[in-house]
């Protein structure tokens, strides 16, 4: 019987991604956990991984096409012969090429609940123009009309080098952290805050849970992680971005964590972690770690962070600033404590959507170990 494999979410806000890279094709045999294709949105891009084993009978969309998320991108079989459902094959012609976005007309699509597939382009990609320009034949205006932004001026580092060298194509992991700090560079207004806290007490705190709950390992990062999800469910301006001109409140808490395997930065997401005792967001972190180190974590638990934390106590760093994950307001930074036991907490904040003072509540909040016990 064939089974679908679904095009997965990248970002929270993005119902479509662009198909860059396909791997397979009909007739090839992949493993469970074998890579398929990889995606990508304006902000980040993921390998798409087979869930299980079979035969690839056939590859829906074609390459550089935007696809919406959930849609079929390939079907598997267990005999190279098996026809995939007719259904399927014939819808695949209607999955036509859709303009792809810009920012800004992303979030006005956003803004009034549109996907660009149902906004017709001017150009090569779809414009604010374009997007206001729909509107206004529908009746429904745009709030306050904007024009693009204007073409960024080429950076220093973006002129060729005058150095003899070679260049190297980037992981897909890499092109994802390079739009990473693209978006912070460009959308978000980054703050920075940070407090001392009482570390010794949070280290005597996870030794008295790991006991109890007979862990083999400190569980010290897991529950301040678990602390930072219960303060953002208790202040849900934490969980929020900003998407045109209004603030939007994220319903889940889908708490990101980063993890380093090699030469490789995972933020692995724990989803629904306001829903989650802190036993059962320890083992779900902990198996995503697992799987990060293994360099096997499927699309869907490395996208749609809401809000992260990020330590670096384990190269003895004593404060470090992170970069914000796109469409967050706020990363948590744990850093190693002095040998007094105290301990410097900070916090990478959105200044379009939180201050300072709200940045620093939520420090002061995951710096008192409570809510496990």
């Amino acid at each position: 019987m064939a089974t679908p494999i679904h095009t997965p979410r990248v970002n929270n806000n993005d119902d479509v991604v662009k198909l860059i890279r396909v791997v397979v094709k009909p007739g090839d045999w992949v493993d469970a956990g074998a890579l398929v294709a990889e995606v990508e949105t304006d902000k980040a891009s993921f390998t798409v991984e087979s869930e299980q084993e079979g035969f690839v009978l056939a590859v829906l969309p074609q390459l550089d096409d935007m696809i919406a998320v959930g849609s079929v991108l390939c079907w598997l079989g267990q005999s190279a012969d098996e026809k995939p459902p007719a259904a399927a094959t014939a819808a695949a012609p209607d999955n036509r090429t859709v303009a792809e976005p810009t920012v800004k007309a992303a979030q006005l699509l956003a803004k009034y609940g549109l996907q660009a597939s149902d906004v017709p382009a001017s150009g090569a990609r779809l414009g604010v123009k374009d997007v206001e320009d729909y509107l206004a034949a529908k009746g429904q205006p745009a709030a306050a009309p904007r024009a693009e932004r204007p073409p960024v001026a080429v950076d220093a580092v973006s002129l060729p080098p005058i150095v003899p060298g070679a260049a190297e194509t980037l992981t897909s992991s890499e092109r994802g952290m390079l739009r990473t700090v693209l978006w912070q560079r460009d959308e978000a207004v980054p703050g920075y805050v940070e407090i001392e806290y009482d570390a010794a007490a949070w280290d005597r705190a996870a030794s008295e849970f790991q006991r109890r709950e007979r862990l083999m390992l400190s569980p010290l990062l897991s529950l301040m992680a678990y602390r930072l999800a219960q303060v953002a469910k208790e202040n849900q301006r934490l969980n929020s971005t900003i998407v045109g001109e209004d603030r939007f409140v994220y319903g889940p808490i889908n708490l990101g964590f980063t993890v380093q395997s090699d030469t490789t930065l995972y933020l692995v997401v724990v989803e629904n972690a306001q829903d989650m005792t802190c036993r059962e967001f320890i083992d779900r972190l902990g198996t995503l770690q697992r799987s990060a180190l293994a360099h096997r974590l499927r699309a869907p638990e490395a996208s749609g962070a809401t809000i992260s934390f990020s330590s670096m106590a384990r190269w003895n760093a004593k404060r470090h600033i992170p970069v914000l994950p796109p469409q967050t307001a706020l990363i948590v930074a744990h850093a190693s404590a002095s040998p007094d036991g105290r301990g410097i907490l900070g916090a990478t904040y959105d200044h379009r959507v939180l201050t300072g003072f709200e940045a620093l509540s939520g420090l002061e909040g995951v710096s008192r170990p409570e809510g496990f016990t």
